[in-house]
């Protein structure tokens, strides 16, 4: 998860920032200025250097300010590209090629790129990733003359950061006008559960398998455990997955998990929603997962996606007057500030919706307002993506919030069977569903399921966020053939339909 990938919500549900956490006010607000700056060695500290992290301490050097982060060696680009969503993604990739399934609609079932997929040759391909992105990652902040000071960073005072090295031995300490919380988060491991790291894992440890299990035990149906499970379902894993709540992803629309669900049990995915895990029991041969029910599911492997644990626990809160809930989350406010009005805190420790692109835009807007430059927050209009096979995406508010408000709405929907395109890549089930306000004809929402999913969603986040109505849709030329089609004839449809009760109401 992000992910990075994405905090399990299904598990847990992190609470949204806090507009209305203690702090100061605007006006009373530290900002940099010149007399402040000889009295600290760095205008801003940057502690962690995944998406947030990064993205404010170059937002903060391109102002002309002095930047450092704090990182550990083994982790430059933070828990984004070393565990979570470069590396889960790029299993996805990996898995999708050599399993060929984007194209067995078209050469049968059993069409596959490579025979014997080894667990080597799903992780080489990630490791180069990794790889890069870590290149990359360093060379941007070089390139903005951010300095890079190796270790984990710890509060001594509000505005002192100590560098500890990879020994726990105390290096040096920067001083800082501002500091941001960058840490992200890991796995949380719940004390009940005994994770040996090859039979019972959790996401991170599924990255270090010996071998591709032949079934597996998925505990937790958010966002990071049905993405695995898809994946290692495509594979040809017997995958089961336990849930305590009646559903997955819960916050997706249930038009479109309903297809999710429907791919995932033609991929022999079995589910066990409304069961608590009571236990789970190793030998030499494997696992047995006993449900409070009674039930008992043997499996190669049980994964625990138990949602994520912020990593604040190292970083000394208490000497900067700050403090973090069970699950290592900070509150801040709107403009991200702690309680300590110069300390700032973006990504997955401050919890929902915990992305590697939200937290990405809350580093860069931590950034402006701490230095008092102005700053535009599109909230509202945030797509959601969920790497799932195939894929979700979705952005803006759901039938169920519609209906909720009594919003006048109505919706149009798009088959990928019915484009050209769609039969091209060889996607019969995809599907685009447009709802719109059937007086205004304002786009209220967009929920994308299948091919390309991910990166379709933008254009109607784009309509959205600009004011933009179904009509330009129905009016514009798209190219042909393409899957962008999707949202010309989900437009169209939407459309007749507000026509036709148009039409026998008058």
């Amino acid at each position: 998860m992000a992910t990075e990938p994405a905090p399990e919500a299904a598990v847990e549900p992190a609470e949204p920032a806090d507009a209305s956490a203690p702090g100061t006010s605007a006006a009373e607000r530290p900002t940099a200025g010149p007399a402040d700056d000889a009295r600290y060695d760095y205008d801003l500290v940057v502690i962690g250097s995944g998406p947030g992290g990064q993205k404010a301490a170059i937002g903060a050097a391109k102002l002309g300010h002095r930047v450092a982060v704090v990182e550990r060696r083994h982790m430059m680009g933070g828990v984004s590209v070393n565990t979570g969503t470069i590396p889960s993604k790029t299993l996805r990739e990996a898995v999708l090629y050599l399993t060929g399934m984007a194209q067995r609609d078209m050469y049968g079932a059993s069409y596959r790129v490579k025979s014997d997929i080894t667990i080597e040759d799903l992780f080489a391909r990630t490791q180069h990733v990794i790889g890069r992105e870590i290149e990359v990652v360093r060379a941007q902040l070089l390139r903005n003359h951010v300095d890079i000071l190796p270790g984990t960073g710890a509060f001594v005072d509000p505005h002192t950061v100590a560098v500890v090295d990879e020994d726990g031995v105390h290096r040096s300490q920067v001083s800082a006008r501002f500091v941001v919380i960058a840490t992200g988060s890991r796995p949380h491991r719940p004390d009940t559960v005994q994770f040996d790291d090859r039979s019972i894992v959790d996401s991170d440890g599924v990255l270090a398998l010996e071998r591709i299990p032949t079934t597996m035990v998925v505990v937790g149906a958010g966002i990071i455990g049905i993405e695995y499970a898809s994946m290692f379902a495509a594979l040809g894993t017997r995958v089961t997955i336990i849930d305590k709540r009646p559903n997955i992803l819960e916050m997706c629309d249930p038009e479109v998990v309903e297809s999710l669900k429907f791919h995932l049990r033609d991929l022999s995915v079995s589910f066990r929603l409304g069961e608590e895990v009571a236990g789970v029991d190793t030998n030499g041969r494997g696992t047995v997962t006993r449900l409070v029910s009674g039930k008992r599911i043997a499996a190669d492997t049980v994964m625990y996606s138990a949602g994520r644990q912020g990593n604040t626990e190292t970083l000394g809160l208490e000497n900067a007057g700050l403090e973090a809930d069970r699950r290592g989350r900070i509150v801040v406010d709107a403009e991200y500030r702690t309680s300590q009005p110069h300390v700032f805190a973006v990504g997955d420790v401050i919890g929902f919706p915990a992305l590697a692109a939200t937290s990405m835009d809350q580093g860069r807007l931590a950034a402006l307002h701490a230095f008092g430059e102005p700053a535009r927050e599109l909230s509202a209009v945030q797509p959601i993506g969920i790497y799932t096979i195939p894929e979700i995406s979705y952005c803006g508010r759901t039938e169920e919030e519609l209906t909720a408000d009594a919003v006048p709405y109505e919706v149009g929907i798009s088959r990928y069977r019915e484009l050209a395109r769609g039969q091209i890549v060889g996607d019969s089930y995809g599907m685009l569903k447009l709802l719109v306000h059937t007086e205004t004809f304002e786009l209220l929402g967009v929920h994308i399921f299948g091919t390309g999913a991910t990166d379709l969603v933008h254009i109607g986040q784009a309509i959205m966020a600009c004011g933009g109505t179904v009509e330009y849709l129905v009016d514009t030329v798209l190219n042909y053939p393409t899957l962008s089609e999707a949202y010309k004839v989900a437009a169209l449809d939407a459309t007749n339909k507000i026509r036709q009760v148009a039409r026998f109401v008058g």
